[in-house]
């Protein structure tokens, strides 16, 4: 495997993010829509957090169940974008290496990494992309 291979050779260029004006009902539906589990969330082009989609569904049934409402009205009415995004998150730019991506995200707890270059969102690398890639490699 050639260690110096950047990540812009296999992260995903279509970017599909989230403003923070944005609400969750948006945010649902590009989950669902793009079939995807993880969404940048920019200001002005700039990333300021991420959403999982995992972060949806914790809240979701937490709140469904004290209130036994449908996760659609909770996630929806009661929280922003803001409140459930993480908001300390590691970026990386897109010459970093494939090899730095792949030791970031196996040490952390999360499993995409925004691709900014100059502070400008430009991709994200999920760690299905990095799967995908040590898969070919094999």
């Amino acid at each position: 495997m050639n260690e110096i291979i950047p990540v812009s050779e296999i992260m995903s260029k279509k970017i599909i993010a989230l403003k923070r004006g944005d609400n969750l009902e948006r945010a649902e539906m590009l989950f669902n829509k793009h079939r995807i589990k993880h969404i940048p969330v920019v200001s002005s082009d700039v990333v300021i957090g991420m959403l999982s989609y995992s972060d949806l569904l914790k809240i979701s049934f937490a709140e469904t169940t004290k209130d036994k409402h449908n996760i659609h009205a909770v996630v929806s009415n009661n929280f922003t974008i803001e409140q459930v995004m993480s908001k300390n998150i590691v970026t990386i730019n897109s010459n970093t290496s494939i090899k730095q991506a792949a030791t970031i995200l196996a040490k952390r707890e999360f499993h995409a990494l925004p691709v900014a270059d100059e502070g400008v969102l430009v991709g994200i690398v999920t760690s299905r992309d990095l799967l995908n890639y040590f898969v070919k490699q094999l």
